[in-house]
């Protein structure tokens, strides 16, 4: 597993003018990353509010150009790259997304490389099962199930209902 650092951002993209959490399990990362590499910091809502300002996207962007974002979760990748079009839209380059944890799913990786959006994960799936399987946290048979979990979900769980 890779330790978010600023090394690990600077290296992979630059150094950014700020820092964007995505609602809600990046805010409380992106916060800390920002305030480690002493940058601004932004958040991302899944949808603007509906009073106030009715923003999306909150934080003193003016200070901003661009921007890493930061995420707890990349499952489909549908809410990252959500977070990642406002902040396009507010005028800000994205130049790139850390996730803490990614499923690694083939369609989550296509729609980061159809929305040019360069990404990073501390660890993944294939990780997590090598990872517990070594600890003999799982054992090989209960491997072997997950990792056909991972293979097609929507389908595994179809076959596990009927079952």
């Amino acid at each position: 597993m890779r330790q978010l650092t600023n090394e690990l951002i600077e290296d992979r993209f630059g150094k950014p003018d700020g820092i964007a959490g995505v609602a809600t399990g990046g805010i409380a990362l992106g916060a800390l990353v920002a305030q480690e590499m002493g940058l601004p910091f932004c958040y991302v809502r899944s949808s603007a509010k509906a009073h106030g300002t009715g923003q999306q996207v909150e934080g003193d962007l003016d200070t901003m150009r661009n921007v890493v974002v930061i995420e707890d979760l990349i499952s489909t990748g549908k809410s990252s790259l959500n977070a990642v079009a406002a902040l396009r839209e507010a005028n800000l380059e994205v130049k790139g997304l850390v996730a803490i944890f990614s499923y690694g799913f083939d369609d989550s990786v296509a729609r980061f490389e159809e929305s040019k959006c360069a990404f990073e994960v501390l660890t993944d799936y294939p990780t997590m099962l090598e990872q517990a399987l070594s600890e003999q946290y799982i054992t090989q048979e209960q491997a072997a199930l997950l990792e056909s979990w991972s293979s097609d979900p929507v389908a595994w769980s179809e076959q596990q209902i009927q079952s």
